[in-house]
């Protein structure tokens, strides 16, 4: 059986001898296997990332902009074999394997202007003979702590800024899907990275504990569900680390009356079933104004969802393919059981989905409940499958009320040819993320993502100027070059620049 293995200086094997079994979600069958390690596997890394960060640090940013921009076009040479490897661990389609890979390189074309976005600022004669300029210094060791559902994208979005910036970083993956992440720093160490700058350790909580802990890593990022990003915000901060956890999502799209309804059906399709709904800023919840616009959107989504073909993961016609795990397929089959008891309609029944001659992989078919409300559990909780539900808004303020109120805000979209409701909107709804009839809204990568509420821990969102911001310290020096005279001041009060 094929073997993962840590990608660490020195020895790959090593750690806590404990494995992980990765699926083929398209067959239901053990592919491979991935080696779990422990702290002292960390330490190691830690020990070699620690070596190299310093001289990285001062290399010159055009230097590392162009081991980025070499790494990034690797990754396009590679961009074939690497989004099969994606789309064979976790079950999405290859096409939407691409735009993983693609969204993450992205964020490397944005690192490859580093050079730039790196600069401090400077005031010539702040006072008398005084000048202040400030640097943007690396924080020495970061770690990415980041989910299954986008094994490439989000990976590239951490370490891309970070080491751009100087830092040396440490990658723990998904033990679900880990092949992606190994490849991506096996291709970084070919572009010229020196030995060390990019490690991946694969694991489990003991894994994500040691990182935690470690009085090396003075950053983490974490991107998975809000109670454990809550977890690891508050043990990283305890430890005295920046920290930035990105938790779930219950994102809401609003349907006004005058929305153009095929248009919406049709981004609804995608968004809401695309990758399985495996994705933090699907739309698993649409909200249509009014009765008269929840009929009218009822009847055109049935046919549309009906429509929708699931298939392998290299089916080139499939519109998505199976879950992740066995466990995830059981999950979102056991949400859709709890929205019927809380009274939801069930219009179109995904549960029980078998797709000939894969009987064993693990899909869920498309999944409609209508008559959703506020206080069903199944509404408030992220189901992260392919089910939309529709809940009903009597008016725009309910409509707006919804999303604001939600225990998550990482995004919401509202569908409308009215500019002023759209304005109104996006300046009062209580979400990170807002898109206006763009139905998955995550800004390209010289913005920057991050939700609200329990959507987001810590104050810094990943990525664009934030990510940099969050990757490195700020460092402010007042100068002063005498001519030699001496000023006559008393050097035991206070210096102002009066």
């Amino acid at each position: 059986m094929r073997q993962v293995d840590h990608f660490v200086v020195g020895d790959a094997g090593g750690g806590s001898g404990r494995k992980h079994q990765v699926w083929n979600p398209s067959t239901g069958e053990v592919q491979a296997e991935v080696a779990l390690g422990d702290a002292a596997l960390l330490d190691r890394a830690v020990a070699a990332a620690r070596d190299v960060q310093p001289g990285w640090a001062m290399t010159n940013p055009q230097k590392r902009a162009r081991v980025m921009f070499r790494f990034k076009e690797l990754i396009e040479a590679n961009m074939q074999d690497l989004a099969e490897m994606l789309s064979s661990e976790h079950g999405k389609v290859v096409d939407d394997a691409k735009g993983d890979v693609q969204r993450g390189l992205e964020v490397i074309e944005y690192a490859c202007g580093i050079p730039q976005v790196l600069k401090g600022e400077y005031t010539i004669g702040a006072g008398p003979g005084i000048d202040v300029y400030s640097m943007r210094q690396p924080l020495g060791i970061g770690a990415g702590i980041t989910p299954f559902n986008f094994p490439a994208m989000i990976p590239m979005w951490m370490f891309g800024m970070a080491i751009a910036a100087g830092n040396a970083f440490i990658l723990k993956p998904s033990e679900r899907d880990p092949s992606v992440p190994v490849r991506l720093a096996e291709l970084f160490l070919e572009a010229g990275a020196p030995e060390g700058l990019l490690q991946v350790v694969h694991g489990d909580k003991e894994m994500v504990d040691a990182i935690l802990d470690h009085p090396d890593i003075a950053g983490v990022s974490f991107v998975g569900s809000s109670d454990i990003a809550h977890y690891v915000y508050r043990r990283g901060v305890e430890n005295g680390k920046r920290v930035q956890a990105m938790g779930g999502a219950k994102n809401h799209g609003i349907v006004m009356p005058d929305a153009d309804l095929d248009q919406v059906v049709n981004d609804l399709a995608g968004a809401a079933f695309g990758s399985a709904g495996e994705r933090c800023m699907a739309l698993p919840v649409v909200v249509p104004v009014g009765e008269d616009t929840a009929d009218r959107l009822r009847e055109k989504l049935v046919p549309a969802i009906e429509g929708l073909r699931v298939g392998v993961s290299n089916d080139p016609d499939a519109h998505y393919g199976p879950v992740v795990t066995p466990e995830h397929k059981a999950r979102i089959e056991q949400w859709i059981d709890t929205a019927e008891r809380e009274g939801a309609e069930v219009v179109v029944d995904g549960r029980g989905f078998s797709l000939q001659g894969h009987e064993n992989g693990f899909f869920v078919g498309p999944t409609l409940l209508d008559r959703v409300t506020p206080k069903m559990e199944s509404y408030q909780e992220e189901i992260f499958g392919p089910v939309l539900q529709i809940v009903r808004a009597h008016d725009f303020e309910e409509a707006l009320r919804l999303p604001s109120e939600h225990q998550y805000g990482n995004g919401v979209a509202i569908f409308t040819r009215n500019g002023h409701a759209a304005r109104e909107f996006a300046a009062r709804v209580n979400v990170g993320m807002v898109g206006i009839n763009v139905p998955i809204p995550v800004p390209v990568s010289y913005h920057s993502f991050g939700g609200w509420k329990r959507s987001a821990f810590g104050d810094t969102n990943q990525y664009g100027t934030e990510g940099l911001k969050f990757w490195t310290k700020v460092k402010t020096v007042t100068q002063r070059w005498p001519d030699g005279g001496g000023d006559g001041s008393n050097a035991f009060v206070i210096p102002t620049m009066g």
